[in-house]
């Protein structure tokens, strides 16, 4: 196959690269792992979508200080002044996402066809100085996504091709010529005058994440495999509230985690240890609203101190203010009056393949955007509802550039397809490699990181590769490929954090596990003085 641009992912970022692409004039083929729209992360996301009002400055300054006054001034100017323009052009005139509204809600009554504050239905989050979040409900991702793959399947010059796996990119002399897939059991080459990834996360990389299965990490390992720069892997970023059923008395065996959207907290939720106490008020002055590093770091340490957190919903209105996550409580049978038993879950990865304000990588003709990426704008730790917006911007902006740099220039290279020479593997053998992937990374490479934990994470998982490795070299599965970028994924990982000081989510404590410069520190930021402070 061939094609003018080739997107590899349909979450936000990937829909928004083959929008602008198509609209360009590309030929443009859309490749992914997805069979439904909630199989990418982009459809999974609750709170919404940041978008500047009238103080764009305001904007930009609580993205720096959520990032730890590590975000990219650049890359954070592209995102804060793009915000309103994309998201009417895309979501609103485009799309005709119905945004809940004052007085009106989901069904789009008193929608409007621009993103003013007076129209909408603005929600604020943790790090948000003010109310800014365009949702639906608490459940914007599905409300996003989903009309944005039906948009893309009837419009001329795109292709999707669905429960397909991109193995490795296919390359010529440092110039990326597409890659390599795996669809209905085939190998077959797709070759593209550019290629844009757009594969989402590593959730899969830990045991407890809020992301869907198979994010694993293959954007930023098949472009680390092909020798393009990734940058800030060790910024992994938990978030604070995921339902923990196994901290809830009221859970069934096989109550299955959910994410609970920084919106509650926004809107008045606060957070309890075991003992009733609300202890957020004494570790930053925020408090439930500060950056999302130091709540998930305060809610871990309350929890190991106590034996269990809840989220308290009891002064507001929650079953009628969040009836999706209501629903979702009542599924598992959460007694709302006791709260929302919640523990960190992995959540987003700030880091990832490095690209410029276009999307560019630095091999020619590659492209990434979204969670794969690393942008700049999340720095040490991203702000709530900026997750969307940056996938959708660097999507655009990717898209027209990837249409500009291929159009008409798909090329077909020599390439030696993968050996499938050996017996197929049983599915346990990737669930118990992944098992051991996601206790190394839970306990060495999570929310508080020591110098010794993170050697013994690199030690593990390097033979954890080799010995996933020596399968892929004679067997073709999308299964041995994922646990082999899921390897790749958590190794850059665990090398970063070795090699980073303290910021944000990255966070490095003592190897007696001391903290109490921690919680001093969280106090006005969450981290420990970098080396250069």
């Amino acid at each position: 196959m061939k094609a003018d641009v080739l997107v590899v992912g349909s979450g936000i970022a990937g829909c928004a690269a083959a929008l602008a692409a198509a609209r360009e004039g590309a030929d443009v083929l859309v490749v992914t792992k997805a069979t439904e729209p909630e199989d990418a992360a982009s459809d999974w996301a609750q709170g919404g979508i940041a978008v500047t009002q009238s103080a764009p400055e305001e904007f930009a300054a609580d993205i720096r200080r959520a990032s730890d006054d590590t975000a990219d001034p650049e890359a954070v100017e592209t995102l804060v002044s793009e915000s309103r323009a994309v998201v009417e052009d895309v979501l609103l005139d485009t799309l005709e996402v119905e945004f809940d509204a004052v007085g009106g809600g989901a069904d789009g009554t008193d929608s409007t066809d621009s993103t003013d504050a007076a129209d909408f239905d603005l929600a604020r989050e943790a790090g948000h100085s003010s109310r800014r979040i365009l949702h639906v409900d608490a459940s914007t991702g599905a409300h996003v996504l989903r009309p944005f793959l039906q948009h893309l399947s009837a419009r001329d010059g795109v292709r999707i091709v669905d429960d397909a796996t991109a193995l490795d990119l296919l390359t010529e002399e440092g110039t990326v010529r597409g890659a390599t897939i795996l669809a209905d059991g085939e190998v077959e080459p797709v070759f593209a005058g550019a290629t844009v990834l757009a594969t989402g996360g590593i959730g899969d990389c830990y045991a407890r994440s809020t992301n869907p299965a198979g994010a694993t990490g293959d954007g930023v390992a098949m472009a680390a495999l092909a020798g393009a720069t990734v940058s800030d892997m060790q910024y992994v970023q938990f978030h604070p509230t995921a339902y923990d059923p196994r901290t809830d008395p009221q859970a069934d065996d096989d109550a299955q985690p959910f994410l609970v959207s920084e919106a509650v907290r926004g809107e008045g939720a606060t957070l309890r240890d075991a003992d009733g106490r609300r202890f957020m008020p004494d570790v930053h002055e925020d408090a439930e609203l500060a950056p999302r590093d130091v709540v998930a770091r305060a809610v871990s340490r309350a929890r190991d101190r106590t034996g269990r957190v809840v989220l308290d919903v009891s002064d507001l209105d929650f079953r009628e203010e969040f009836p999706d996550l209501a629903a979702l409580c009542d599924d598992r049978g959460v007694d709302l009056d006791a709260g929302i038993p919640v523990a960190p879950s992995e959540h987003f990865l700030c880091g990832g393949v490095a690209v410029d304000d276009r999307g560019r990588t630095s091999l020619s003709r590659l492209f990434a955007a979204g969670e794969c990426a690393r942008t700049g704008v999340h720095g040490a730790n991203r702000l709530a509802s900026t997750s969307l917006l940056e996938g959708l911007v660097w999507g655009v902006r990717a898209g027209e550039t990837a249409a500009d740099r291929g159009r008409g220039d798909a090329e077909a290279v020599e390439y030696a397809p993968p050996r499938d020479s050996d017996p197929a593997l049983p599915d346990a053998f990737a669930d118990t490699k992944f098992d051991r992937l996601g206790r190394t990374m839970d306990e060495f490479v999570g929310i508080e990181r020591t110098p010794d934990g993170l050697g013994t994470a690199r030690a593990r998982l390097r033979r954890l590769k080799g010995e996933v490795d020596a399968y892929a070299r004679t067997r073709v599965s999308r299964s041995i490929y994922e646990l082999r970028n899921a390897c790749v994924s958590s190794l850059l990982v665990a090398r970063a954090a070795a090699d980073a000081p303290s910021a944000g989510c990255h966070s490095l404590v003592d190897p007696d596990g001391s903290e109490e410069s921690e919680e001093s520190d969280d106090a006005g930021r969450g981290v420990t003085p970098r080396a250069d402070d």
